[in-house]
């Protein structure tokens, strides 16, 4: 339950030096508050903040704008992005740069963006939509969803101009280890973290 994942989050904390992001099942500031205590230092909110867009005010207000992630779940469905709840399974009204942007005003410090169309098919990043989200947005956006080899990350930086960009399968099975995924980013002149 509850208890076990603020403990896993604890050990966590305990183990990485890096920052890291908790996500999963936060619908309150009360939640937001657990979870930084024990040694998150962002959280992020997808569907809640859909349900209740008020949620993102109060984590801003609450804890600082730079707390607050705000992850985007859409797809591309007869020619526009359509935000959904639920990992992804339920439609909403919502359209993706719309919503983008009421997060940003309402106090969102970055978009975590994932398009459903391209997870897990390896194929690249949203990079069109990703770029139109870098225009209209002051925020850092995340890009999430489609990586499979390392010129789709430099194209998800230099054509969808993300400010970072998220891949989980390919590295889990080591298709793409990290320090040479690194390498190839700087020689082609994109700026990382050490």
């Amino acid at each position: 339950g509850r208890k076990t994942f603020v403990d896993l989050v604890r050990r966590v904390a305990e183990n990485v030096s890096i920052p890291f992001t908790v996500g999963g099942g936060i619908n309150h500031v009360a939640d937001v508050e657990t979870l930084l205590d024990a040694g998150a230092d962002k959280i992020s909110i997808n569907s809640a903040a859909l349900r209740n867009p008020d949620l993102i005010d109060d984590i801003a207000s609450r804890f600082g704008r730079q707390v607050c992630v705000t992850a985007i779940d859409a797809r591309f469905d007869n020619g526009e992005w359509i935000c959904y709840l639920n990992g992804g399974r339920v439609p909403t009204s919502r359209r993706l740069l719309e919503w983008a942007h009421e997060a940003q005003e309402r106090g969102a410090g970055e978009i975590l963006f994932t398009s459903m169309n391209h997870d897990g098919v390896k194929t690249g990043f949203a990079c069109e939509a990703l770029a139109e989200l870098a225009d209209n947005l002051e925020i850092p956006i995340i890009a999430s969803g489609g990586a499979g080899n390392c010129e789709h990350f430099r194209d998800v930086f230099t054509i969808g101009k993300a400010d970072a960009a998220l891949a989980a399968s390919i590295f889990h099975f080591n298709e793409v280890p990290i320090a040479q995924l690194k390498t190839y980013l700087k020689e082609n002149n994109i700026i990382i973290r050490q």
